[in-house]
């Protein structure tokens, strides 16, 4: 759901998103992945407070070629995978003072904003793996289904 203004309950919501980011030595967290419905994300590519960034209600126009690199994820914790990105994009979101911006990225920051994009979308990695990588991490999988099903 997108973000219809820019309150103090998703500032704190944010600064919340960036602890939970640190804590489990992410570089990007979205707001789905808590169990929050809004499209907002936050990435620092160095994994520290002090360069997180937040992007609300982002578009996300790819480019160039794609390539694929090893990715984790703090949804889907233990399965790696090497995932097909665009090597290049530019994004346009709106910052905790409700202001539109755009920014160019590549390498790493590039490859965080098509991740977290996907998790707005409703997409994880294991959607983005083939069909040996899943069976390389059914294991994985499987456990984690069987824990998040015995917490429900």
């Amino acid at each position: 759901m997108p973000v219809d203004e820019v309150t103090d309950d998703i500032r704190r919501l944010v600064d919340r998103m960036i602890d939970v980011m640190i804590e489990h030595n992410g570089i990007g967290l979205a707001a789905p992945q808590i169990g929050i419905g809004l499209r907002i994300f936050v990435v620092s590519v160095d994994g520290t407070r002090e360069s997180a960034k937040v992007y609300i209600n982002p578009e996300l126009e790819v480019s160039g070629i794609q390539e694929a690199n090893e990715e984790g994820c703090l949804s889907v914790p233990g399965v790696f995978a090497k995932i097909k990105r665009y090597r290049k994009c530019v994004i346009t979101a709106t910052d905790l003072e409700g202001k539109r911006f755009t920014e160019k990225a590549n390498g790493l920051q590039v490859r965080a904003f098509q991740h977290e994009y996907d998790h707005l979308e409703g997409t994880l990695i294991k959607d983005r793996m083939g069909q040996v990588q899943l069976i390389a991490a059914r294991r994985q999988l499987r456990e984690l289904r069987e824990r998040y099903e015995k917490d429900k």
